[in-house]
């Protein structure tokens, strides 16, 4: 069984010949240290303009073991950025913050055929690897491009221009989607955060009234198996996401959700993507990653529908032993059938 088949299968909650391992960013600069590229001598660039080549994500994607592959096309986000170490990216202030912004609300035309022109670069040399569309569907756009504070303050003062900001990302997104399922790509990935460790940003009341609308907008033009990503504890919103037929959920953060538990609850609607210890990778030694993988793959494994990945990206300041270890535990201990609790 080639890669793409392998998460095809899972994402249909099967069992495949063992357990695929996805990961929807690798940064720059571990992949840097796990290939012995040299850096770009532009750190600027690579934070968010500087997206890995197919070839380059072909070879990291051979090296690792990895299945899947990754082409990002994201909506711009009106915020003030901040490089981080290692080539992260933070974002501060929100830039549109009253009606008086919105023109600086300006989207790349989702109709022009030169915006897909690197998808479909990419795509010619996926090979046998899953090809992930990774985007975001609007929220955590629009709660960056207003500030987190802001954006709730107009939540229950200006509703209407919380939701002109949020449209302007949805109308761009319906027809980013419908182009995309189109050319070749086997997943569509969004990467909109919408909850804290604690809970959602918003009460689930809001999310009914003003996120699951538009998502249920979106989903019309999505062809393709979808998957959400979300740090935090999404629980309290999971089932209108698994309403709106979403295929999956990562990462399922460790201390924000219990993996175990949500296949428990959900496992015969979602394919589960997660959670291998952050801390672990970056803090931890080889046979403590080999344990928690192992741990992994026995609890969430068994009866399919489970792809391993970090608990959110394979991070920079990661120990690049550890991520070789994550990738030997995966072949070690991922073939089926997995016995539950073995």
């Amino acid at each position: 069984m080639n890669s793409r088949d392998r998460v095809a299968t899972a994402l249909r909650r099967e069992e495949p010949d063992r357990v695929p391992w996805c990961e929807i960013h690798v940064d720059r600069a571990l992949a840097r240290q796990l290939m012995g590229w040299a850096e770009s001598g532009d750190e600027a660039a690579s934070l968010e303009t500087h997206p890995y080549t197919a070839r380059e994500s072909r070879d990291l994607a051979d090296h690792l073991g990895l299945d899947s592959l990754s082409y990002v096309l994201r909506a711009p986000v009106y915020a003030h950025k901040h490089a981080g170490q290692d080539g992260r990216l933070f974002y501060g202030d929100g830039m549109i913050r009253t009606r008086g912004d919105l023109h600086l609300l300006d989207l790349p035309d989702p109709c022009d055929d030169a915006l897909y022109e690197g998808a479909a670069a990419f795509l010619e040399q996926k090979g046998e690897y899953s090809a992930w569309f990774v985007t975001r569907v609007g929220i955590f756009s629009t709660t960056l491009s207003m500030g987190l504070e802001a954006f709730s303050v107009a939540l229950f003062e200006d509703r209407p221009f919380v939701e002109e900001v949020l449209d302007r990302y949805v109308d761009w997104s319906e027809v980013v989607a419908e182009r995309v399922c189109a050319m070749g790509f086997d997943a569509y990935v969004s990467t909109d955060d919408m909850a804290f460790r604690t809970g959602p940003f918003f009460s689930p009341a809001v999310f009914q009234d003003l996120v699951l609308p538009r998502y249920e907008r979106v989903a019309r033009h999505i062809a393709l198996p979808w998957i959400i990503h979300s740090d935090g504890n999404m629980l309290p919103i999971l089932d209108d996401l698994a309403g709106v037929g979403i295929a999956a959920l990562h990462p399922n953060e460790k201390g924000a959700m219990d993996i175990v538990g949500t296949k428990a609850a959900y496992g015969d609607r979602l394919c589960l993507l997660g959670n291998v210890d952050l801390n672990i990778l970056g803090m931890g030694t080889e046979a403590d990653v080999e344990e928690e993988v192992r741990t992994l793959i026995r609890d969430v494994g068994p009866g399919g529908g489970y792809i391993v990945s970090s608990g959110n990206s394979l991070a920079g300041y990661l120990k690049p032993g550890n991520v070789m270890a994550l990738a030997a535990a995966v072949r070690q201990y991922g073939a089926y059938p997995i016995a539950a609790g073995a």
